[in-house]
């Protein structure tokens, strides 16, 4: 066996090494939750309002705020991402500008997020007067994830080869035609990758709600998007540190974390779904 063969053989056998490693890690997370939080899982818990200090009840009104919270994060952050995304790579000039926009974006992904939640606290809350409420949180959580979905539209823009563009413009197409024809189309499962990513990130994101939109306990359902919610993640914070009865609360933190991981794999999904139609209508 020659010397390459050997090198090709160790490398192969490295990232299967990795790939088990990461497998186990994730299927220890998966069996550790739903251990620990199937057992609470009832129907009651599903639909019913907590009672006696979160210790008794459901956590219906969590479920629907991450709902609500999530889904207008990404109807306002997916068009913005997108429409960003196509103006850097069709439509601006090649100039030091459009790069350093680029790596402002680029950077603004590595924030943390306790800091987009200050942001959030300092606009949206106190200077345009949202309050704490579902409207806040969702700008805020839309603002954060703007520069994930930019980056991997870009990505996935760029990707598309540029003689499909000569293409439909050698065949009449206006460049918009193209874009929207050909370039998106093409382009579909790599932004669908970004926004399955920006959808996991954002409905557990705790800091950014803790200033903009989450409230400790509540019994109602929201009634407007100027309503404060309580949230799954926050749910399950305030469950963990600041609760009087651990040994009631413990499990309930548990059942709303397998609540929250099957939220984000049933939304992830639906996404994967559409993206693999995507792909194999366009034989990519």
């Amino acid at each position: 066996m020659t010397r390459a063969r050997i090198t090709e053989k160790l490398g192969f056998a490295l990232l299967w090494l990795c790939m088990a490693f990461c497998l186990f890690f994730l299927g220890a997370i998966i069996y550790f939750i739903v251990v620990r939080g199937a057992p609470v899982i009832s129907w009651e818990f599903l639909t019913s309002v907590p009672r006696r200090s979160m210790t008794q009840g459901g956590v219906a009104p969590a479920i629907v705020g991450t709902f609500y919270l999530t889904l207008g994060a990404m109807l306002m952050a997916f068009p913005l991402g997108l429409a960003s995304a196509i103006y850097l790579c069709e439509y601006s000039p090649k100039n030091a500008s459009v790069n350093i926009i680029r790596l402002s974006i680029n950077n603004l992904a590595g924030v943390p997020s306790v800091v987009f939640g200050l942001f959030g606290l300092a606009l949206f809350v106190k200077a345009f007067g949202f309050g704490v409420s579902i409207l806040s949180g969702a700008l805020t959580l839309g603002i954060m994830a703007l520069p994930g979905i930019i980056s991997a539209s870009q990505e996935a823009l760029t990707a598309v080869p540029q003689s499909y563009r000569e293409a439909s413009l050698a065949l009449g197409a206006s460049h918009w035609q193209t874009i929207k024809k050909v370039v998106l189309p093409s382009a579909l499962p790599g932004i669908l990758t970004g926004m399955i990513l920006a959808v996991g990130r954002v409905a557990g994101e705790t800091a950014p709600i803790l200033f903009t939109a989450a409230t400790f306990y509540t019994r109602d359902y929201p009634t407007s998007p100027l309503s404060e919610v309580m949230a799954l993640p926050y749910h399950i914070y305030a469950l963990m540190t600041e609760g009087t009865r651990p040994e009631q609360q413990t499990p309930i933190a548990y059942g709303c974390a397998l609540i929250l991981l099957a939220l984000v794999l049933t939304i992830s999904s639906l996404a994967i779904i559409v993206r693999g139609r995507q792909r194999s209508s366009y034989g990519t």
